[in-house]
Order: structure tokens, then C-alpha cells, then sequence
């Protein structure tokens, strides 16, 4: 890995440097809805601040897995193998053995995944079963500690994969870094403009938490293996998105 910063000298390495930085953005966009989700729990005057402060936290973070980055790419080596190769086998998967040898990079991605099923589930069965704000038995997270905690934590997650993907990209650990600072800026930019809209229209908190609910089992099934084509998941996202806006528009104009 390169951390010579003269290597922005050469055009290559600006094409780089926006292409990355754009693929942070677009793989982001879990990270903001849930972000977004997290800090509406909170206080209106408490919620900008989360979402800075856990993005600022976990941008920190991010800068330090770069730096760390042989650390990162070490992740990926087996450290168990599951006894289910045939099971994987039968499944289709395209390589069983690699499927059953299980990494750091792996486990990571499993417990994330475990922790966006528990916590989106939670969350729709607050909204579906009627329980309101004031219920002394939700509240959740009740404190600004609790917000950015779990803001840390989840991107924690996403961080591994998006930094394997900038690996894959440019060997420029400097690039990586710049393209990670410029993407997290943007993200900070529109978390609170996607919260708003979030928080106006109950139906869109469902649509996202079901969402991450989608992006936890896509992490639970990276890690056993089984590999997803992420535009796939982002085109059905999208779409979805465009159906529930005309959905609101309708409504809007038939009031």
C-alpha cells in the first residue's frame, strides 16, 4: 500500500479519488437512513448534534482502519472453518470451501447483520403496535449517549466492507482517505435533510427500517459466504422509494 500524498500529482489518481468517493456516498445510504432513524428518537434540538458528532467519531474511526490497513486486509484470513461445506455446496454457492472458512471480516459482518435485524424489527413493531413516544417502556435510544453509540457501532460495520471495496480500487491509501472525508461530509450534509423527510412520512420510516431489515440479511449472508450483487438490492430500494413518493403525491393531492 502507497501513503505517499504526491501521488496526486498524477490525473489517475483524481479519477480515483471521485470515483471512490462517489461509491462511499452510494454505499452510505444505509448508513444515513439509519443514522436518520436512530438520532429522530431524540429530542428535535439534540438530533443535528448526533448525527454530527457520530459521524465525526466514526470518520475518525474510518481514518484509523486506513492507516491500519494491512490489519484490515489481514481480516479476511480464515480463522475457523464451519463444518458446512455441503450444506453450502447444495445451496449453489460458488465456492463452498471458501464459504465455510470463516474470517474476522466475516464474523464482524455477521453480528452487524444480527444487530440491524434486531434493532429495525424492534422498531416496526414499536410503530406498528401503536406505541407512542411517551410509553415509559420504549425509549429507545433515550439519551444522546445511546444515539451516537449505536451511530458508531453500525458504521463500525459498513466500514469494513466499504474499505476492502476502496482497497479494490487504488492501492493509494491517501486516495482512500481523502475519498472517506469527502464522502462523510456529504453524508453529514444530507442526514438531516433525509431525517426530516423520514420523520414527516411514517410510511417512509417503514419502508426504511424494512430496508435494513434487507441490508442485515445481506450482511449475515456476505458472511456465511454467500455473495450479493449490492445493485440489486439499491435498484429494488430505489424503486421501491419512487412507488411510496408517488404514493405520498397522491395522497397530497386527493386530501
Amino acid at each position: 500500500m502507497d501513503y505517499d500524498i504526491t501521488v496526486f500529482a498524477t490525473a489517475g489518481a483524481w479519477v480515483s479519488l471521485l470515483t471512490l468517493a462517489i461509491l462511499e456516498v452510494i454505499l452510505g445510504v444505509d448508513n444515513i437512513i439509519f443514522i436518520s432513524l436512530v438520532a429522530g428518537r431524540l429530542p428535535a434540538d439534540q438530533q443535528a448534534k448526533a448525527r454530527n458528532i457520530g459521524l465525526m467519531i466514526a470518520l475518525l474511526f474510518r481514518v484509523g482502519l486506513l492507516l491500519s490497513i494491512s490489519w484490515i486486509i489481514g481480516l479476511t484470513a480464515p480463522i475457523f472453518t464451519l463444518p458446512l461445506e455441503s450444506v453450502f455446496a447444495d445451496m449453489g454457492v460458488h465456492d463452498a470451501a471458501e464459504a465455510a472458512a470463516i474470517s474476522g471480516r466475516d464474523l464482524i459482518l455477521f453480528a452487524g447483520g444480527i444487530f440491524l435485524l434486531a434493532k429495525s424489527t424492534t422498531e416496526i413493531h414499536h410503530k406498528v403496535s401503536g406505541v407512542g413516544e411517551g410509553d415509559k417502556k420504549v425509549k429507545a435510544p433515550a439519551t444522546m449517549f445511546g444515539a451516537i453509540t449505536q451511530i458508531i457501532l453500525i458504521d463500525i460495520v459498513f466500514s469494513f466492507d466499504s474499505i476492502l471495496t476502496a482497497v479494490g480500487l487504488t492501492p493509494h491509501v491517501m486516495v482512500m482517505i481523502f475519498a472517506v472525508v469527502i464522502s462523510m461530509f456529504i453524508m453529514m450534509a444530507f442526514s438531516g435533510k433525509v431525517s426530516a423527510v423520514i420523520e414527516k412520512h411514517p410510511s417512509l420510516q417503514i419502508l426504511a427500517l424494512a430496508f435494513l431489515i434487507m441490508i442485515g440479511l445481506t450482511l449475515i449472508l456476505e458472511a456465511l459466504g454467500v455473495h450479493i450483487n449490492k445493485a440489486f438490492v439499491y435498484v429494488a430500494v430505489a424503486f421501491s422509494l419512487g412507488v411510496e413518493f408517488l404514493n405520498i403525491r397522491f395522497q397530497k393531492n386527493n386530501v
